[in-house]
């Protein structure tokens, strides 16, 4: 198969033909219609995830068909037109068992865990447990976008931030996470003010239902403005792009009992958490870790309904070979929406 592999990390990968895989006892191999490029990837690449092992394929928000099946897989066939969860669960450890696959014990993850999905197959293990069946009214590209961003982000309101109409919502960061949190939000009735410091980004941040935004390159206390804008502070604030500053930005937006949910990832040193506000404020903190495949019914609902369009959000549509340029530049922020691969 054709696949982009890389052997040392921060290094430009490259287009290699390697074996095609086969399946676990328990798994199943997938050929890939779609696959996002997603910061995730960025991270992986340049050394921040713990898990990867060299050499790599990247690639983990897939959609395709499946090619083969193991032995003991019971639930799904060859031909089957499916997506996974970028976390996977084991199915036997206490959190997988209390439904929380997403913070599986033992979890795996297609592009960190083991080879990923910038390929023209991907293995992925336990089957039965994390495959989704996609409708037939939903093509492999949307379905690809929904991704980590868009599950993520719909955890991250609708499950963790526990979002409601009326509320006010602000979304700090305005990539592929925060225009699917914008969206979400939207059609569950809250009102959203977007952050971000790309007026690009911000005109389509309006397009997918925020009533305010906020150029933070043009503004002095982003938070401030937030809490002004909303008479008060948010309910919710989401940082989704993951620094320093748009956390404690996120944290600072809050109104009185808010809840700040952290979606993007942050490595290196902890941000300086304004634990004094948590307190007298009686804020609450969550992390936001992909989304159970058990959930995903809940979204997909939405989009058969119209309420949600995640196709809005799908940006460029690249080959594999281009793949490598656009995960090397994901740290540039360049365009707005979810780049895809299409043709492999």
């Amino acid at each position: 198969m054709k696949a982009i592999l890389y052997e040392e990390f921060s290094q430009p990968p490259k287009l290699v033909t390697l074996p095609d895989p086969a399946p676990e006892p328990d798994g199943v191999v997938v050929r890939v219609g779609a696959t996002g490029v997603c910061r995730s990837d960025w991270h992986g690449w340049v050394g921040h995830d713990p898990d990867i092992e060299l050499p790599h394929v990247p690639g983990h928000e897939l959609a395709g068909t499946i090619e083969a099946v193991g032995k003991a897989v019971t639930r799904f066939k060859v031909g089957d037109r499916v997506t996974v969860p970028f976390v996977g669960g084991c199915g036997n450890c206490p959190e997988c068992h209390a439904g929380h696959q997403q913070v599986c014990d033992q979890q795996f993850q297609p592009g960190f865990t083991h080879w990923g999905s910038f390929a023209e197959f991907v293995s992925i293990h336990r089957a039965d447990l994390n495959l989704v069946v996609l409708p037939e009214s939903l093509d492999f590209v949307t379905a690809a976008s929904l991704g980590c961003r868009v599950v993520t982000s719909f955890r991250a309101v609708v499950d963790q931030g526990r979002v409601t109409g009326g509320e006010w919502v602000a979304v700090h960061g305005c990539g592929g996470v925060g225009l699917s949190a914008i969206m979400i939000a939207t059609a569950v009735g809250a009102r959203v003010v977007a952050v971000d410091i790309a007026d690009d980004k911000l005109m389509l941040a309006r397009q997918l239902g925020a009533v305010a935004t906020i150029n933070a390159r043009q503004v002095e206390d982003v938070a401030g403005a937030v809490r002004e804008l909303t008479g008060g502070g948010a309910h919710v604030s989401l940082d989704a792009l993951g620094a320093v500053a748009t956390c404690v930005n996120s944290i600072n937006s809050l109104r009185k009992r808010g809840r700040h949910i952290q979606v993007g990832l942050m490595p290196g040193a902890p941000a300086p958490v304004p634990m004094g506000r948590v307190i007298s404020h009686e804020l609450e903190i969550y992390g936001s870790h992909g989304m159970q495949a058990h959930r995903y019914g809940a979204l997909m609902a939405m989009i058969a309904a119209g309420t949600l369009k995640p196709e809005l959000l799908v940006g460029r549509r690249i080959s594999l070979e281009q793949s490598i340029d656009a995960l090397m530049a994901m740290d540039r922020f360049e365009g707005a929406g979810v780049t895809v691969v299409t043709e492999f």
